[in-house]
């Protein structure tokens, strides 16, 4: 049996790394790694987001395998693949080899713990990090040497250098050892003090950061980004840990944690209070703290702590039960990798447009950068590259290879704790001005603020430009994603020529009929509206699959959209007459699935084509 076990944890792992090694290949690079390959490009011992090493590991995977996606990715790849076997030591050594196993495979299948890797983030070294440390404080109650305290040093220096979120890892593994009497007695030890100074000590460059730049990090991380006020959305905490790691597993670390926070054995006992405390300490946080980023990730350290100790739970549970554990826990893994190898095909990120579940943060990349050398290869050679956020900046730089793109201020740099650092960097443009007479190309996300704020950021952009002229749209799987290329001719001057003169911005517009998904099988109207600060809107036609195929009436009044949902801010010369309408026989087109989509001609000429949506059109005589 033994033997049988250790054979599929092999060969899962096996598999397992081999199908990361793929995905990764061709995964597209996720806005936050791609702002951690340009902290890497930027070398320094502390970030306004993170500590170093995330960075650090991102430049010396580029330096050994090029500028790739994958080689941005080995490091955490093989960090990752580490993790797993340290838990089946970890097991074999304080409990039982045959149950070691069992829980190698189980770390291996958690879905927040199996994908860990793909992504290059720093939840592969925290987890490494934390697996050190629990290590070394079983082997401690056992009583303390030199390597034990070794571990716990490289644990803790890791985890220091990983992310301010190993905080909680190190204030649980203190209570659980105090909470032990062994564990008081290991705590008496001058051996454990200096590898706990070692470990803090390796705080100290983030600290010197924090210092020198108004504790702008610890501002954001600890208060920023919590509104610290009681909401009730901390309920939720359990549904998705319950989904993450799947019902059946989450179910028994739950339970391994409460049998064994008493239990004789001081290892167990330990690694129960400290994955209990883990999960119940972000359950809780959870009903003060953000929620609009992704936290479901955050109890990892809890449930690898949990994970020795599962056997002891299972084992318990009649077969059908531990099948259907197994189960789960496969359909759960197999689910959240094939969402990455799902978001990796770009056809498969075309047809999700539309959708709420659009990878918005993986998708467009390619060929915004695409269009943006295509653009330079145009413009005088000494063209500046401006970005309208973070995002664009770094996903554009991985992309041409280029560390040094300017970034204007957006609300984006500020919500994910990134605009100290540009300002750091000098990336930051405030003005044309600063360009020094130099001609620029801007790239300003569409996509990058909630669509009813559209409109004042185009405002903002015109008040720091000068202009927003529309070189070229670029609409990324179907203007999911959806950019606008503006070009500056070199000089300082400004279009707008005085105070109180109106920017021409690039339109908004929006299908009000039919809407996404629409079925539609008897001539239908398309309804909308569109707007175009500064010139206005000449024209509008309706696009099937990129065709045209019919002109709209525009001009009908909709003074609700102008003055309710765009908050009186619209200065379009139409004033409230904004609709448009069209009436489209299906007949005439062929039946399937089929883009919606508009191409607004402004009175300044520019021609912009519109974000498409997916509508059904029926066959002739089919049943509705």
């Amino acid at each position: 049996m033994r033997m049988q076990v250790r054979t599929v944890f092999v060969v899962l792992w096996a598999t397992i790394v081999l199908l990361k090694l793929a995905i990764a290949a061709r995964l597209p690079l996720f806005v936050d790694e791609a702002f951690y390959w340009l902290e890497g490009q930027h070398p320094a011992w502390a970030y306004s987001d993170l500590p170093g090493l995330t960075a650090w590991l991102i430049r010396i995977g580029t330096e050994m395998f090029g500028d790739g996606l994958l080689a941005v990715r080995l490091p955490f790849i093989a960090i990752s693949a580490l993790v797993p076997w340290l838990v089946v030591r970890l097991t074999a050594r304080e409990f039982d080899p045959e149950a070691a196993w069992l829980s190698g495979c189980a770390a291996l299948l958690l879905p927040l713990l199996g994908s860990l890797g793909v992504m290059a983030l720093p939840d592969a070294m925290l987890a490494l990090a934390t697996i050190l440390c629990l290590d070394a404080g079983v082997r401690l109650l056992r009583g303390v040497t030199h390597g034990a305290a070794l571990l716990l040093a490289l644990g803790l220096a890791l985890g220091a250098l990983s992310h301010y979120r190993f905080i909680a890892v190190i204030g649980v593994g203190i209570v659980a050892l105090l909470a032990i009497a062994r564990g008081r007695e290991a705590l008496r030890d001058p051996r454990v003090w200096i590898a706990i100074a070692t470990g803090a000590a390796a705080w100290i460059p983030l600290l010197v950061w924090n210092v020198d730049n108004a504790e702008a990090g610890l501002r954001f991380q600890m208060v920023d980004r919590h509104p610290w006020a009681l909401h009730a959305e901390g309920w939720q905490f359990l549904v998705i840990q319950a989904a993450m790691v799947t019902p059946l597993l989450f179910a028994a670390l739950l339970i391994a944690a409460w049998r064994m926070r008493r239990a004789p054995d001081d290892a167990a006992r330990f690694l129960a209070l400290s994955g209990g405390l883990i999960v119940l300490g972000f359950f809780v946080l959870g009903f003060v703290a953000d929620t609009e980023r992704a936290s479901f990730h955050w109890p990892l350290p809890g449930y690898l702590a949990l994970l020795p100790l599962v056997g002891f739970v299972l084992i318990t549970w009649p077969r059908w039960l531990r099948i259907a554990t197994w189960a789960t826990l496969a359909l759960g893994f197999i689910g959240v990798v094939g969402y990455y190898a799902a978001v990796s095909v770009p056809e498969v990120r075309e047809r999700s447009a539309g959708l709420k579940w659009y990878p918005s943060n993986f998708a467009g990349w390619d060929t915004l950068a695409d269009a943006v050398r295509e653009e330079l290869a145009g413009m005088p050679d000494d063209t500046v590259l401006v970005a309208d956020n973070f995002k664009i900046g770094a996903e554009l730089g991985f992309a041409l290879g280029d560390p040094r793109i300017l970034v204007l201020d957006h609300p984006l740099n500020r919500h994910h704790g990134r605009a100290p650092q540009l300002q750091l960097w000098n990336l930051q443009l405030d003005d044309r001005g600063e360009l020094d007479g130099r001609p620029a190309l801007l790239v300003t996300g569409a996509n990058d603020v909630k669509f009813s704020a559209l409109l004042q950021r185009y405002q903002t952009v015109c008040a720091r430009m000068g202009a927003l002229p529309v070189s070229r749209v670029v609409n990324a799987d179907r203007g999911a994603q959806r950019f606008i290329l503006s070009r500056y001719d070199a000089g300082r001057s400004r279009s707008a020529t005085g105070e109180g003169d109106v920017c021409v911005t690039p339109a908004l517009a929006h299908v009000d009929a039919p809407t996404t998904g629409a079925r539609v099988d008897a001539p239908f109207e398309v309804r909308g509206w569109a707007v175009k600060d500064g010139s206005g809107v000449a024209s509008v036609a309706i696009l099937l699959d990129g065709e045209r195929i019919a002109d709209a009436d525009y001009g009908a009044p909709n003074p609700w959209i102008v003055e309710q949902f765009l908050r009186g801010d619209a200065r379009d010369p139409a004033g409230v007459d904004v609709a448009f309408s069209a009436t489209i026989d299906p007949a005439q087109l062929p039946s399937g699935r089929r883009w919606l989509g508009l191409e607004i001609t402004g009175n300044d000429g520019s021609v912009e084509r519109w974000a498409e949506q997916p509508i059904e059109i029926r066959p002739a005589g089919a049943q509705p």
